[in-house]
């Protein structure tokens, strides 16, 4: 019966990630006048949606829906945020992805710690694996610019990769944490 629970959970995640990564995140800014302001950020609902499945399912279900994800994008469908294939780990972003395994991991095995699953814990957990992701991303465009892989100046990059997205993300944080507190409590898991 576990195993058939990880399977669903596995599953949902990765449907879960897939939808969020072609859904672009935005913010309604009021305005006096109608209609409000649609502010579109620098991110997708991806790396939010990824975080809040390993908080939620564990460090199973998450890491096999993380190589799933990376497995579909870059063998069969274009679902990465710019696309997809092989060629894609010859991009950038590709440190960024492959960031989201060891995230998926630490931040589900951190969800399991008894007494330690509060909002204020489950955000301290989404901003470890936010900032594994972007470290792993980071690391990737060093050795890229070490051996002369990128034609952007590395600077550029991790303006574009890190500096650009991060606030924004660091920002989702506690949303994350209360949208896996919430579905935690609903689906009885933790």
């Amino acid at each position: 019966m576990k195993e058939l629970n990880t399977l669903i959970a596995t599953l949902a995640s990765l449907m879960t990630i897939i939808i969020a990564t072609l859904t672009p995140s935005a913010i309604l800014l009021p305005r006096i006048e109608l209609p409000p302001k649609v502010h579109e950020l620098p991110s997708t609902w991806q790396v939010p949606a990824l975080l809040i499945c390993a908080l939620v399912t564990g460090p199973k279900a998450g890491l096999v829906s993380a190589v799933a994800y990376l497995t579909i994008g870059l063998f069969y469908f274009p679902i990465f945020h710019g696309g997809g294939s092989t060629g894609y780990l010859l991009t950038p972003d590709m440190g960024y992805l492959l960031g989201f395994v060891p995230a998926v991991w630490v931040i589900g095995v951190l969800s399991e710690t008894k007494g330690k699953s509060s909002v204020v814990y489950l955000t301290l957990y989404a901003i470890i694996g936010l900032l594994i992701i972007h470290l792993i991303g980071i690391s990737n465009i060093l050795l890229g610019a070490l051996s002369s892989r990128w034609t952007t100046d590395f600077i550029e990059l991790i303006y574009i990769y890190t500096i650009a997205t991060l606030p924004s993300q660091l920002l989702l944080c506690p949303g994350v944490a209360i949208i896996s507190k919430f579905l935690r409590l609903v689906l009885l898991t933790k």
